[in-house]
């Protein structure tokens, strides 16, 4: 493992801008290629409620071999969405997927413990929730407890999924070397967090501001923040790949076909 200290959080982050200017075209088109995927299968009737958050380790596996052919110079395609589909590893990645969705719900649950189940009505309702409410709700603190609950788990979940793939590892033991693994670099993370804050959150609605402010058009925000919002949420998809490589070293060469 590499020493790890707050600096390396910001690294990571760099390291992501990097990488995704090597072929900044052919990882937006993956990206739009998993969306439109994920869009056609919420679309299949009660299983499409969960199996998105299912799936999530599998496709993490999309974009974490994306970023490893990027890093070895290698052309990347659409095809890659694939990757965790076709690998032995399957199974494990579903059981991963399994655990999200009972981490997810969990957390949940915990919110309605202190806001009487805003924040669970708000996440499963099909209602807008009226914006002269919210102040006499408990959402916000509800939303506060379900993060702080959902944190551990976060931890778990981070590298399990390319421990799993990579490093043929079991789901509980990846769990546990991801939750580990995350301790011991915390200060790297936090910092590695604050900085995606800040350019992924705060900067982006500083701009809208400013842009509502001169040209007064809804619309006319959207439409130019919209780019922006996804390019930085392709980046920091890429800047995952540093933070594995980074404690646990870059994977093996895959075999040669013959």
């Amino acid at each position: 493992m590499n020493p790890v200290n707050a600096q390396t959080g910001w690294d990571w982050v760099k390291q992501g801008f990097a990488l995704f200017r090597k072929q900044p075209a052919d990882m937006l088109t993956l990206f739009f290629s998993y969306m439109f995927l994920i869009m056609g299968i919420g679309l299949i009737p009660f299983f499409g409620q969960f199996l998105p958050l299912i799936l999530i380790p599998v496709f993490s596996m999309s974009f974490m071999q994306a970023c490893r052919q990027l890093d070895e110079g290698q052309k990347i395609s659409p095809n890659l969405l694939l990757t965790g589909f076709r690998s032995p590893a399957f199974p494990r990645l579903l059981g991963l997927g399994l655990c999200y969705v009972l981490a997810v719900t969990l957390a949940i649950w915990a919110s309605s413990l202190v806001d009487g189940g805003v924040f669970w009505e708000f996440i499963t309702s099909q209602k807008p929730i009226d914006p002269k409410t919210l102040p006499e709700s408990s959402l916000f603190l509800g939303m506060l407890v379900s993060a702080l609950v959902y944190t551990p788990a976060l931890m778990a979940f981070w590298f399990a999924a390319p421990l799993i793939a990579w490093n043929k590892m079991s789901v509980a033991k990846a769990a546990f070397y991801s939750f580990f693994a995350v301790q011991r670099s915390a200060k790297a993370f936090l910092v590695y967090g604050l900085a995606w804050l800040l350019i992924g959150v705060i900067l982006p609605t500083i701009v809208s501001l400013l842009i509502a402010v001169v040209v007064g058009k809804a619309i006319v925000v959207v439409l130019l923040m919209m780019p922006v919002s996804v390019v930085l949420t392709v980046i920091m998809y890429c800047s995952f790949y540093p933070t594995y490589t980074h404690l646990f070293g870059k994977p093996e060469p895959e075999p040669q076909a013959a």
